[in-house]
């Protein structure tokens, strides 16, 4: 079942994440999605859950009010209504990131067949190339939301905040250096060491099981952290150990 409650506060799309995150940590409910613009969140559980109780989730952060919606505007009753909700399938709740590394995986066998035999170097450079600088890109049009989403699970940013802005940047370079293949060995060890902070984190949250929401697409698609975030983060830390031993 779904219910929507009115949730105060919240001013952007790093508030959004925060308050998602914080409902999703109470039992029995298995999604929640905010609507910034009308000031309300959907919440869905398995059981009825008293309104109380998702308050106390909010507690901490007193600037975000939750309360039910008053019954003028209620949605109309309807058979359906206690009906649960159909679940997306895997494939429909990653296809922006199932698009976007089909994107850089063509672009990147174009440049690396180019010449007639395959280029694995030229492979695995252009795919990190087209990988930070897209994914940067979609954390740049929500830095704010970004930089709270990735403090809710990372072990650098959970101390210091301001490293989720520091981070975007950083991928935003790595993606022009590997365009460039500006000193490919300090490029790639530092890759291997920048993604492999970033994965202690993720390993973290999926292990544990935290309901909590990827920012490897910023603050844009609400992407479920999962052991695709873990393949993602473990396929860049794989490729830029492989170039770096074969620059050596």
């Amino acid at each position: 079942m779904t219910h929507t409650y009115k949730v105060t506060g919240m001013t952007c799309e790093g508030c959004s994440a925060k308050v998602s995150h914080l409902l999703k940590q109470v039992p029995n409910v298995t999604n929640v999605e905010i609507d910034l613009a009308a000031g309300e969140a959907s919440v869905t559980m398995d059981k009825h859950i008293e309104t109380p109780v998702l308050q106390n989730a909010l507690r901490d952060y007193p600037k975000y009010q939750l309360s039910e919606k008053a019954l003028l505007h209620a949605k109309p009753m309807n058979v359906f209504e206690n009906q649960p909700e159909a679940q997306k399938s895997w494939a429909e709740t990653y296809k922006p990131i199932l698009l976007i590394f089909g994107y850089i995986t063509a672009v990147s066998l174009i440049a690396a067949l180019w010449g007639g035999a395959f280029n694995g170097m030229a492979f695995m450079r252009v795919f990190m190339a087209g990988f930070f600088l897209t994914f940067s890109f979609f954390k740049m049009l929500d830095l704010k939301g970004f930089a709270m989403s990735y403090a809710m699970y990372d072990v650098v940013a959970r101390k210091i905040p301001a490293w989720g802005y520091v981070y975007a940047f950083l991928e935003l370079l790595l993606g022009l250096a590997f365009a460039v293949n500006f000193e490919p060995v300090l490029t790639n060890a530092f890759t291997a060491v920048l993604m492999s902070v970033s994965l202690v984190g993720v390993l973290e949250s999926v292990f544990n099981k935290r309901k909590i929401q990827c920012a490897c697409l910023g603050a844009v698609f609400n992407l479920p952290m999962s052991t695709v975030t873990i393949i993602e983060d473990g396929l860049m830390i794989a490729m830029s150990i492989a170039m770096l031993f074969m620059y050596l």
